[in-house]
């Protein structure tokens, strides 16, 4: 189960937060409050997950667990900033 779960959330990260919400609590654990989660689905899903991961494996986010909130984010920028790309060589009617 725990494979299926983070191969849904490599391809499909949204999809990974909404089970997480509805059939566990480990998205709670690692948050204390309910604005970051949220915001964390519509901007940055992969360092949600990831933060999540290392708060409710190791307690805090440091050494291998920062790298991997690191990773994540850089993850959801590379995801943001492709598609903007895509998006102005559509507008100019270039392709990729």
């Amino acid at each position: 189960m725990p494979c299926l779960v983070a191969s849904i959330a490599f391809f499909f990260p949204r999809i990974a937060i909404v089970l997480l919400v509805i059939f566990s609590d480990y998205i709670g654990r690692g948050f204390d409050s309910l604005l970051w989660p949220v915001l964390g689905f519509f901007f940055m899903p992969y360092t949600t997950l990831a933060f999540a991961f290392a708060i409710n494996h190791h307690g805090s986010v440091e050494g291998l667990y920062l790298g991997l909130v690191i990773f994540a984010a850089l993850a959801d920028f590379g995801v943001i900033g492709s598609s903007s790309r895509s998006a102005r060589c559509a507008r100019k009617g270039l392709a990729r």
